[in-house]
């Protein structure tokens, strides 16, 4: 927190217990006094303090009427601060974490909303500015806790891969894989997740929406620079799933606001929710980059009629497919040809290992719930949305989608358990208060339309914002990882929005796709974590110019 901040909670106080000891009756006057006493000489009025003239220059409270009680308990940032030693994988050092709270504020300087975040800040005995990254999970809903227990952090919670890990005790060890030697990091919790939420007059519905969240977000980002005057560091904005749509658009915001990045790190793509959500009625669009996700899974599973032996081969054909006669057939609609619907099916049994009588029943339009339900419906299995390599029982067989996700339930505790842990015990914040994980009433309630220059979009796609970010930022590059087996942001569905942003021609290629043999989260994949590090140090080494 700022330290005006607190001065002037404490000013404001000061302010209104003189208000109220100046509005008390007159004290009686001392016994034996006479109405011909001489009055004593006018005393000029005290100028009001520096901390009470700050406060009115900055807030523009008014502390009169029915607020009066509320302003009287502005909300104040909380933190606390922790010194560590990690050594990992040869490397050795000592950094700084601040768990806490930061209190974002409005165009007249009122609070808003408390954010929760952890920083992570390394002693760096050569100086220099060092890089800094901001990340955050997606949802909506959702906290930061995936990615920094999962990979960026420097600890790590041990999961079973690709199956159940088992109850606890839980364990969590230092993570080699993580950025710090590289980067300071802040993991943020937008409102309505972690301990993030509205304050004063505000209420937390009112950040749940595509704009309110890009804005309140995009302010903590440039208070969190400002007030540990890191405006000249490297800077890197890195989200995953739902997090990309808004780091996406973040870019762009921050950028109409002379704040630039070095780089924008987008995990599970999902900037265009039309092209990766078929069940929106009549969306036809994602049918067809789905195909070649589907078939890797297929493959994965060994459920194709011919089993490939090796992916990426089978994948080039696939795809080749779908951007050809699958979407020509489906553009046909009702009017495509018996002859060719079976023709079709035919080789989508191929790719994809469903019966060909199914797939004509589900009119070639298969949604994501209901193939991973009917992939290996036979075994009574279900396959994850998340990541496909992961199987769980199935509930009911005779459901057209499923129910659950393997992956989900596999590892979720784990990490929920493991964060708390950490966060309550060696980052020493939140006791007594209600960390939320996960709040899904956040997705229940959120407001789709995105605003952009040429009209409101009813359902986002900040490919729009990513587009002129890269034309107007000559300098911004752009990571983007894709796994194989996600089935909730298919790499295929990442493909065609990567290419279908509309840039000139040269802006693309500051554009980097890499693709790693695990699913929505691939750092649970030890193999895909190693590489994922690896990628992340280039692109960092690659962009800083320090």
């Amino acid at each position: 927190m700022s330290n005006w901040r607190s001065a002037g909670s404490i000013a404001l106080a000061g302010v209104l217990n003189w208000a109220v000891a100046a509005g008390a009756q007159e004290p009686p006057r001392a016994e034996g006094a006479t109405e011909a006493a001489k009055p004593q000489p006018a005393r000029a009025p005290e100028p009001p303090s520096a901390q009470a003239v700050l406060l009115g220059q900055l807030c523009k409270i008014d502390i009169k009427g029915e607020k009066k009680d509320q302003w009287m308990r502005l909300p104040k940032a909380e933190s606390s601060v922790t010194q560590h030693h990690l050594t990992v994988g040869g490397r050795s050092f000592d950094y700084t974490a601040t768990a806490g709270t930061l209190i974002i504020r409005d165009d007249e300087d009122k609070p808003i909303a408390s954010i929760g975040y952890v920083a992570y800040v390394r002693h760096d005995a050569k100086g220099g500015v060092r890089p800094l990254m901001f990340a955050f999970n997606g949802g909506p809903g959702s906290s930061s806790l995936w990615l920094h227990m999962g990979v960026l952090g420097p600890k790590r919670v041990v999961v079973s891969d690709p199956g159940p890990t088992p109850a606890g005790p839980y364990r969590t060890v230092d993570n080699e894989f993580g950025v710090l030697d590289k980067s300071d990091l802040v993991m943020i919790d937008p409102v309505g997740t972690g301990l993030a939420h509205a304050v004063c007059d505000h209420k937390d519905d009112e950040f749940f929406g595509v704009d309110p969240d890009i804005d309140s977000l995009s302010r903590f980002i440039m208070q969190y620079v400002s007030d540990n005057n890191r405006w000249t560091s490297p800077k890197y904005l890195l989200g995953e799933s739902y997090g990309t749509t808004r780091g996406a658009a973040i870019v762009n915001y921050l950028r109409e606001r002379a704040f630039a990045f070095n780089g924008l790190i987008l995990v599970s793509v999902a900037t265009d929710l039309e092209a990766i959500f078929a069940e929106l009625p009549g969306n036809d669009r994602p049918y067809a980059v789905y195909l070649p996700a589907y078939a890797a899974v297929a493959w994965y599973h060994h459920m194709l009629p011919t089993q490939p032996a090796a992916l990426e081969p089978f994948l080039t054909e696939v795809r080749a497919y779908a951007a050809g006669p699958f979407t020509a057939a489906l553009l046909k609609g009702d009017a495509i040809p018996d002859a060719e619907r079976e023709a079709v099916a035919g080789k989508m049994h191929e790719y994809t290992g469903l019966p060909a009588e199914y797939l004509k029943a589900a009119n070639l339009r298969v949604a994501q719930g209901a193939f991973t339900h009917e992939l290996l419906k036979a075994q009574h299995k279900t396959v994850g949305r998340l990541d496909a390599r992961f199987v769980g029982a199935t509930m009911d067989p005779l459901e057209k989608y499923s129910d659950y996700d393997p992956q989900s339930a596999a590892i979720s505790a784990a990490f929920a358990a493991a964060f708390l842990d950490y966060y309550h015990g060696e980052l020493r914040f939140g006791q007594g208060s209600t960390y939320r994980t996960t709040n899904n009433s956040v997705g229940e309630h959120w407001k789709w339309v995105h605003r952009t220059p040429k009209g409101d979009q009813p359902m986002v796609n900040s490919g729009v914002d990513l587009a002129e970010a890269l034309v107007k930022d000559a300098n911004l590059r752009v990571l983007v990882l894709n796994g194989y087996y996600d089935l909730a942001t298919p790499f295929s569905a990442t493909e065609y929005v990567m290419a279908h942003l509309g840039l000139p021609a040269g802006v693309g290629s500051r554009i980097e796709m890499k693709y790693y043999e695990a699913g929505h989260m691939m750092y649970v994949h030890p193999p895909s974590m190693a590489r994922m590090k690896r990628d992340l140090d280039a692109f960092i080494d690659s962009t800083a110019r320090q």
